[in-house]
């Protein structure tokens, strides 16, 4: 089990202070990991010590998260905000160019940092300095807004999403944190695979004590433009919209147990990320990198031998 990560303190340009693990050599190629809902940099534990040796690998803890700064209006979390806050850590680390690495939560801006930062990207300001992207179980935008609006077995798996954003859920993260609401929200539906070990569970319930960070964990979903409708609202194709392609070599893992994202999510991925690699883990749920770590390590250590 790997132990705690120093972690230093980095203000950005953007307005917050994040928490950050920065190890490895600084003259070395950069890997930033981005973790999701409700982790913290500890979602890395087993990749950090392994890619370190080769690779300047920094971690956040991101907005909102653990001790980093955590304002409480949810349109402090608007996609936007959170990728942007990830050009500027590069920034304040000194960092030109870097591949993006994103599981969950972390996996979706990871997409968004990505599209902006390939060359010829979005953001002009951006353009050029994000080389390549490794996704862990995090669905593609336009894929999973689709399967929102089109498939049932999605809708039904996003529905926790709904409980999250109702204002109902306050009085339930007032009361019982963020444990509590999800038991309320994914009552009777256990995630399958790895559970975490006593340590870390134990790391995790430290970290939503404070209610700050609850409110601001939820904000993510929240701020999200997703539309997630209700199991009896119609099911219809959305109107037909141009999606730009990501064009960089991007790796995407898919363990394909997860109940939150069911494999249907890599339907239509070669068409929309014409570089992308999918390696697919059986027999794991949604937490992929530590639940099988070997299997990151090694898809990873392979897709960034390739240059």
């Amino acid at each position: 089990m790997s132990g705690d990560f120093e972690q230093v303190r980095v203000k950005l340009a953007t307005g917050v202070e994040l928490d950050v693990v920065d190890v490895g050599p600084r003259d070395a190629p950069v890997l930033i990991f981005l973790h999701g809902f409700p982790e913290s940099h500890r979602t890395w534990r087993f990749q950090l010590p392994h890619f370190s040796d080769r690779y300047r690998c920094v971690a956040p803890d991101q907005r909102g998260y653990r001790g980093s700064s955590k304002p409480q209006e949810a349109e402090a979390y608007t996609p936007d905000k959170l990728i942007a806050d990830i050009f500027a850590l590069a920034d304040a680390l000194g960092v030109d160019d870097f591949t993006i690495v994103g599981h969950d939560w972390g996996g979706a801006i990871a997409w968004g940092v990505a599209l902006g930062g390939q060359p010829g990207g979005l953001h002009p300001q951006w353009a050029g300095r994000v080389t390549r992207a490794v996704i862990a179980n995090a669905p593609h935008p336009a894929i999973f807004q689709r399967l929102l609006l089109t498939n049932e077995e999605q809708r039904a798996a996003s529905q926790y999403i709904r409980t999250f954003r109702d204002p109902a859920s306050d009085a339930i993260i007032a009361e019982h944190g963020i444990a509590g609401i999800l038991a309320h929200a994914f009552a009777g539906r256990v995630p399958s695979g790895g559970i975490q070990p006593p340590d870390e569970i134990a790391r995790l319930l430290g970290d939503w004590e404070d209610r700050d960070t609850c409110r601001a964990m939820i904000n993510w979903y929240r701020a999200s433009p997703a539309v997630v409708p209700a199991m009896d609202e119609p099911y219809a194709e959305p109107p037909a919209a141009p999606f730009p392609k990501l064009t960089i070599p991007t790796l995407v893992i898919w363990a394909l147990d997860d109940v939150a994202l069911p494999a249907c999510n890599l339907d239509g991925m070669d068409a929309l990320v014409p570089q992308s690699t999918i390696v697919k883990v059986p027999g794991c749920g949604h937490f992929v990198p530590w639940e099988k770590p070997d299997a990151v390590n090694a898809a990873m250590d392979d897709f960034l031998a390739g240059d």
